[in-house]
């Protein structure tokens, strides 16, 4: 059994389930602005996540932690190559989770619109820098061998390449669109209304952002398992757009979230089927024979990751089975009556 190649689809699926669902946790809070033309309008944008958000950073937390006992290596470069997009986008992360919780603690509408930035800005910033900071990663960034490792030998400006802030903005207004069509399944009313207008423009820029994006990871990397995940990400945006033009709100959103798994999944398969891998984090420059760090050389040993295998095995259930609960008592649509009574 290859432990090291199973724990880098684990922790491939970690991330694809923090995307998906902090993934319209972003949208949601990007769209403040745009839909919140009352205070009441407002809360009813913010209860709709209310329930989930922090919920669905467990899985950043789970993937976090998996990539540091599983590839210490790969966690090792990467936040040190990548230190200051991640603390930036950590203190977006902080700023927004802030801002929920502080928003209505004052009955000041400067107060609140001050939050509301915070919410704003803690909901673009991070989308911006994870769509960066995979793109680079699936790209290969500059690195040379260090101490049994590697070292990003890039600064902050190397990340901030064309193929990556294309990666970024895509993030962006995939997060946009998921976001919209979330809102759009749990309101009622004119804000519903809007919200399907959103998710028209946003689907449709994410469409012609994404085509663009997926088509030259696959130009980088032409193997048929990215093919196929690059096309069938492009085929589930279409079919998002064209089911929430129907107003089918259920359907629309599992196709935005098919989209987001199947994007993150075509960068994955990228690190996967690269000549020479499969890869955690490649070399953009190889020299001397270092091509980057590949699931070989970047794992923990097989005992680690046997016990990490058994953990896996009974935690996982239990963190899905719990979301999936939580989900399920906060299925209703969020109403203005019900923010009303509540405030």
């Amino acid at each position: 059994m290859d432990l090291p190649l199973i724990w880098f689809l684990v922790i491939g699926f970690m991330f694809v389930m923090y995307f998906v669902l902090d993934g319209f946790d972003f949208g949601v809070g990007m769209s403040l602005p745009i839909l919140g033309r009352s205070e009441t309008d407002r809360r009813r944008i913010i209860n709709a996540i209310g329930p989930v958000w922090d919920l669905n950073e467990t899985w950043l937390i789970v993937a976090g932690a998996s990539l540091f006992a599983a590839f210490p290596e790969w966690y090792a470069t990467m936040f040190s190559g990548f230190f200051l997009a991640l603390l930036v986008l950590l203190l977006g992360l902080i700023a927004r989770a802030v801002s929920f919780e502080f928003r209505h603690q004052r009955d000041s509408a400067r107060w609140r619109a001050g939050w509301d930035a915070c919410i704003v800005a803690g909901s673009v910033i991070p989308a911006l820098l994870w769509g960066v900071a995979f793109a680079n990663v699936a790209q290969g960034v500059p690195m040379e061998p260090h101490q049994g490792g590697a070292l990003v030998t890039g600064s902050l400006l190397t990340l901030l390449n064309p193929y990556g802030l294309l990666g970024g903005l895509t993030m962006v207004a995939l997060c946009l669109s998921h976001g919209a069509v979330f809102l759009s399944l749990k309101t009622d009313g004119d804000l519903k209304a809007r919200a399907h207008r959103l998710a028209d423009r946003a689907l449709l820029s994410t469409a012609g952002l994404a085509v663009v994006f997926l088509l030259w990871t696959v130009i980088q990397n032409p193997a048929p398992l990215v093919v196929v995940l690059a096309a069938l990400a492009a085929i589930t945006c279409l079919a998002a757009w064209m089911l929430n033009r129907v107003e089918r709100d259920g359907w629309a959103f599992a196709s935005t979230a098919a989209t987001v798994v199947l994007a993150v999944s075509t960068l994955f398969g990228s690190l996967l089927t690269r000549a020479g891998g499969p890869f955690v984090m490649p070399a953009s420059d190889p020299e001397g024979g270092f091509v980057g760090l590949t699931v070989a050389n970047a794992s923990s040993s097989a005992y680690t990751l046997e016990v990490m295998s058994w953990a896996a095995l009974v935690c996982l259930p239990l963190v899905l089975a719990y979301q999936a609960w939580t989900y399920w008592v906060f299925r209703r649509r969020v109403t203005a009556a019900a923010v009303e009574v509540l405030h």
